[in-house]
Parts: C-alpha cells; sequence; structure tokens
C-alpha cells in the first residue's frame, strides 16, 4: 500500500493505533534516517496491523471509529508517525510524543542531506529546502523556484531529480502483514504485538509489561502520564517505566516487570494509587527535610521503588522522626555510592530481600551499603570529583539547605529564602572559571565540586568572575560568617589564584568534617526538627531542559573528553549552561559543549548531547550550536572537519 494511501486512511480513522500501544518515542536521528532510507530507496520494513471489528477496539486518541472493521497498528507506529508528521505538517490524532521530533526537517539540494532547522546555518540559503513545504505544495511547485536561478544552470538537472525522489516518497509502497480472524482476542494480540514489536527504537520489558496490562485497562499509560505530570510541574521530571517499576515493588515485592504477569487489573489499580501516594511523601520529606527539591539534585532514583515498598507495607506512614531520618541517611548514601549505577534489577531486587521482614529492615538496608562500601564516612578525597554531574554535587546542595548557608549578599538563611523555589538558586563558582584558565589550571580542577557554592541569582551576578582575593574581604565586612557557613577556608592565602589547589585541598576537609556532622546527626535521629513546608507538590516549577540522567550517560562524556585531550584538542564544557542573553534566565543544560568552537575562531560552537528531548536540540540549534546527538557521529565530525582544518593551517 502507497504512503499516501494509509496517510489517508489514518485520516478516515480506518488505520489507528490501539491504546496499549506506548506513545512515540523516536527522536531527531532516527527520523533523519528514516527519511534518508526512502529518499535512496532503501527497505525500511513491513507494517504490521490488527483487522479488527471497529466496535470491539480500543484506539488511542479518537472518540467513536467508523463502523467496519479497523487496521490497528502493531508495529511500525514509529515509522507512521514519523511520514505523517513531516507529510502533513502536524502529528496524527492518535499522538502522543513530542512533534519537535520531526518538526522543520530539511534537505539540502547539494549534498543531499537530512537536518533539522538551524537559524545561522540555513537562514537565507535556498539550498536548504522544506521538505514538508515541498511535501505539500508537490515537486513541480517546488521546481518551478530553481530553475530560473542562473547560478544553479549546471547542477539543475540534478536538483530537479532530487526534488522528485523527496516528493515520491509519498509514492512508496509498503508491505502490510494482517492479523485477522476471530480466534485473535486482545490477549493473543498483545503476545504477538510483544513478540515482533522490533522496528527502529526496540521496547523495553517496561513496554512490554505495560503493553499487556493495557490491554485489559487501556487507559493505564494515560493515568500513569498524568502521574508524571503532576511531578514534572514540581520540577520533578520521571519516566514512566521508573513509575511502573515503583507500581511493581509496591503490588508484587519485585524488582524484575515478569512478576506483573499475573497481576489483574484491580491490582494494578490500587498499585498505582499507592505508588503516587508513596512517592509524593517522599518527594515531600526529601524536599523538606534535606532541601533536594528539584530534579537535578535528586539524586538516585532508583531507591525510590524499595522506599515506596517500604513505606506502604507500613500502612503508608513512618513511626517517628528517628524512622524517617534513618530512612534518609540511607537514601543519601545510595546516590552517593550509587548503589543502583549498575545492575539495577537485581540491586533492587537484593534490597527488597532486605526489608521483607519489617523489624530491622533499616539496619540492613544500611549494614548492606557498609559491607559494600566498607566503611560510609566521607573522606575529603570524596570530592574531588568534577561537574554538576558529580555525586557529591547534590550533598552540596543538600548541605547549603539544611545547615542554613547564609547567602553572601543578602546574608539571609538560603533555607528560608529558596524554600520550594529552585529558580533562585544559582552555582556559583567561588574562583572564577575564566581566572583559572588564564592561569592554566585544567577543566577538572576549574570545575572541580570544592570550587562550587550556591548563592542567589542576584548575588552570583554582582560577584561574577571577580577576583576572589579581591571580593572576599569585602563580603567578610558586610556579612559576617557567611563565608564560613559555605565552609571556606578563611586563610587570605588561600584565595590567590596561585594557591588554588591548596584552597581545593582545605575546603575538601571542611566539606567532609560538615557532611559527616550531617549524616551522623540523621543516623543518630537528632538533627534538630523544623516546621514541614507544604507540599511542594503543590507548586508550580520550571524545569530548565537538558543535563546529565545516569551514570552511564557521564561515562560517555568522560570518554569523549579523554579521546579529545589525547589528540590535542580541549575538552568540552560539562554540563554547560545556555541563558537568555538579555535576561540571563537559563533555557538549556548542554551536557558537553564548546562555546567558542573546538578550534575557536575556526569552527562553530558545537555540542554534544546525549540522550536529550528535541527542546533541548532547538535551544541549541537557535543559540548557534552545531550539535550531536551521539559519541560515534560526534568524532567523525572531529576527524572529518576540525582535524582537517588544522592540518590545512598547519
Amino acid at each position: 500500500m502507497k504512503v499516501s494511501t494509509i496517510l489517508d486512511q489514518i485520516d478516515l480513522g480506518s488505520f489507528a493505533l490501539p491504546k496499549f500501544q506506548r506513545g512515540y518515542v523516536w527522536n531527531r536521528d532516527q527520523v533523519r534516517g528514516l527519511m534518508h532510507s526512502m529518499y535512496r530507496k532503501y527497505p525500511i520494513g513491513s507494517l504490521l496491523v490488527w483487522v479488527t471489528k471497529a466496535e470491539a477496539a480500543e484506539a488511542k486518541g479518537r472518540g467513536d471509529l467508523p463502523p467496519g472493521v479497523v487496521k490497528l497498528l502493531l508495529d511500525g507506529q514509529q515509522r507512521m508517525t514519523t511520514l505523517y508528521g513531516i507529510v502533513r505538517g502536524k502529528p496524527p490524532e492518535f499522538f502522543d510524543g513530542d512533534k519537535r521530533a520531526f518538526t522543520d526537517l530539511y534537505f539540502h539540494l547539494g549534498d543531499e542531506a537530512f537536518e533539522f532547522y538551524a537559524p545561522m546555518k540555513m537562514k537565507d540559503n535556498p539550498l536548504w529546502v522544506n521538505v514538508t513545504e515541498l511535501m505539500q505544495i508537490g515537486a513541480g511547485e517546488a521546481i518551478k523556484r530553481v530553475v530560473n536561478v542562473p547560478e544553479w544552470q549546471p547542477s539543475i538537472t540534478e536538483y530537479i531529480n532530487r526534488l522528485n525522489a523527496i516528493d515520491s516518497i509519498k509514492q512508496a509502497e509498503l508491505h502490510i502483514d494482517e492479523v485477522t480472524g476471530e480466534d485473535k482476542s486482545i490477549d493473543v494480540v498483545v503476545e504477538v504485538f510483544n513478540r515482533v514489536n522490533s522496528g527502529g527504537t526496540k521496547l523495553s520489558k517496561g513496554d512490554l509489561a505495560l503493553a499487556k496490562l493495557c490491554a485489559s485497562w487501556p487507559e493505564a499509560r494515560e493515568q500513569m502520564k498524568s502521574k508524571l505530570e503532576k511531578w514534572r510541574g514540581a520540577g520533578f521530571d520521571f519516566r514512566l517505566e521508573w513509575l511502573l517499576r515503583c507500581i511493581n515493588t509496591i503490588v508484587t515485592g519485585e524488582a524484575l516487570f515478569t512478576a506483573l504477569e499475573y497481576v489483574d487489573t484491580a491490582a494494578f489499580k490500587e498499585g498505582l494509587n499507592n505508588a503516587e501516594k508513596a512517592v509524593d511523601k517522599l518527594l515531600n520529606i526529601i524536599s523538606s527535610r534535606l532541601g533536594l527539591d528539584h530534579d537535578r539534585v535528586l539524586g538516585s532514583r532508583y531507591s525510590f521503588p524499595v522506599m515506596a515498598r517500604y513505606l506502604m507495607e507500613r500502612g503508608g506512614s513512618l513511626a517517628d522522626h528517628k524512622e524517617r531520618d534513618q530512612l534518609l541517611y540511607w537514601y543519601i548514601h545510595t546516590f552517593l555510592w550509587g548503589r543502583y549505577a549498575g545492575s539495577t534489577e537485581s540491586v533492587i531486587n537484593q534490597d527488597l530481600g532486605l526489608i521483607e521482614e519489617k523489624d530491622g529492615a533499616l539496619n540492613r538496608l544500611i549494614g548492606q551499603l557498609r559491607q559494600n562500601r566498607g566503611d560510609l564516612r566521607i573522606d575529603p578525597n570524596d570530592f574531588l570529583g568534577w561537574s554538576s554531574g558529580a555525586r557529591f554535587y547534590p550533598l552540596l546542595y543538600m548541605m547549603t539547605r539544611v545547615c542554613k548557608s547564609k547567602d553572601w549578599g543578602s546574608g539571609v538563611e538560603l533555607s528560608k529564602e529558596l524554600l520550594g523555589s529552585m529558580g533562585n538558586l544559582h552555582v556559583h563558582h567561588i574562583f572564577p572559571k575564566s581566572l583559572l584558565y588564564e592561569y592554566g589550571y585544567s577543566r577538572p580542577d576549574v570545575n572541580a565540586i570544592a570550587n562550587f557554592s550556591f548563592l542567589t541569582q542576584e548575588t552570583n551576578l554582582k560577584v561574577s568572575n571577580k577576583d576572589p582575593s579581591e571580593y572576599i574581604p569585602k563580603i567578610i565586612k558586610r556579612q559576617p560568617g557567611a563565608l564560613e557557613s559555605h565552609w571556606m577556608p578563611m586563610d587570605p592565602s588561600l584565595w590567590k589564584i596561585e594557591n588554588y589547589l591548596a584552597f581545593l585541598e582545605e575546603r575538601r576537609k571542611l566539606l567532609a568534617s560538615a557532611a559527616n556532622g550531617f549524616l551522623d546527626s540523621l543516623l543518630e535521629g537528632i538533627v534538630p526538627e523544623e516546621e514541614i513546608i507544604t507540599s511542594i507538590l503543590g507548586r508550580k516549577a520550571e524545569l530548565v531542559l537538558g543535563g546529565v540522567a545516569s551514570d552511564e550517560e557521564e561515562q560517555i562524556l568522560k570518554d569523549c573528553n579523554e579521546w579529545l585531550a589525547q589528540r590535542g584538542l580541549p575538552e568540552g564544557e560539562y554540563m554547560h549552561e545556555l541563558a537568555d542573553p538579555e535576561t540571563g534566565q537559563p533555557l538549556a543544560v548542554l551536557d558537553l559543549a564548546w562555546p567558542a568552537g573546538l578550534q575557536e575562531g575556526l569552527s562553530q560552537p558545537v555540542a554534544l548531547l546525549v540522550d536529550e528531548d528535541p527542546a533541548v536540540e532547538e535551544i541549541a540549534s537557535n543559540a548557534g550550536y552545531r550539535f550531536y546527538t551521539d559519541a560515534e557521529s560526534f568524532r567523525r565530525y572531529v576527524e572529518t572537519e576540525v582535524l582537517a582544518i588544522s592540518e590545512a593551517v598547519a
């Protein structure tokens, strides 16, 4: 069947998406890959549909389906959604995802490349053709625009052929396999779906488990997403599979999704409600007691399934503040030492086993951490990590909040000034990056955790990139005690740029001592009681897009920096914040960035964005960045363009 015919049938409702299907998950690389394959007339695989009576079908995004039979798409959703979005210029009615993944796709008539719109690169360059516009006006109209350009005449035949090749994608034939027959119940079809759906992005174990559950409760996915949206609105960005893991541990006491196979709809609904209550309570406890009040400082997401099970097995509440604080003590150490950074499911199952018997459960959890680590004391060298992706970054943020550190400008306790409002808390480099680079310090030293402090935005802007030996004495006079509240070394000789490494060493000692003191007080249940804030879930928080979400992603970025260093190229700036040049408000965080290019003056700003939302890519592009979404393509760029430039200049 032709692509255009399939799109027409989607519009009519005779081609639809079953409710148990997951949403649209493709990224821009996959969209480009599909269009490149179809442009070159490469095979892209067949579609699989379930032919069933419309009155018995549960489809996404529509009310009543047209009478008769309907074809429900089992395999090929990502491909057909992409084609629909590019050809029609809007997502289909059943769409559930981010349409920016396929919006503003362009084609270069010269080098035959598909890329997404980048103003600095494409504006006023007629060789870049909007693919959606071409699909809608047709090749004939598009050809009229190029035939009368004199400088294009030597290549006009090639350009015409290329325009025709893109337009003819609508006429491409796709083979469709059908699942038919009265014996094909929803359970049978879901089993077929689970076995064959492997095109494009592979389904995770969570996707497969949820598909089975949606067979009996089609609204399950939408209900779960509504919970995720509530938490996102409060500043916490969780994934669907994470919530499913929490439900699974509460209902079955197991981490493996296969345990959900025998869970009926009623039990799953109850599990979802209990998971929501548990996560709500845990977020409020962690935010109010530890000050970890937004997504980028939360840490250890996969301790939540264990804590949710622990909480619900006790009726949804903890006995007293001592039990609560010991649970928080365990939670903090899970992110400090990467408890769930490896084999997540097996480690969660191990910890679930430790809390199966209620008496002494917390002691066993903490004991397991001690057994793995040998010692849970924090050493000054633990603060040797660098960048805001390091595990000790949330610890420093937490200490600033709970230990009542004072703002250097206003003298106000940050815990009170910023309670429930992450927007005003900014990372400050005590020794400015520009001065450190001028003096020859390495990037890890410049971005060392021990060089970070948290201040209000106003104070951060006032201090700016001043020399510490100049601005610190002024702060001491204006706000006595404010610097000490941030564990600052008070020896004036350590404020000099040439003594920066000695400063870091001394501050790491102060930080370790303060952290151990606070953690000990949690373990012993003697943290002073504070008034618990109103539920953090009642606020509205604006998330800054982007950032490093996992240890695996962080390792990819570090490997890239090491690879560059071996070739004599500058390392990228880790977790680079893009801000509005007029207001200073953060727009997005780029995983790894070179704001001045890999070779200043010879190459444009570039970034490596691993597993990021298309919105981050759009922001980077609008800021003039050339970006790559995987390490392999980034390295190809470096080898073919940057290193080639070096050789040419040499």
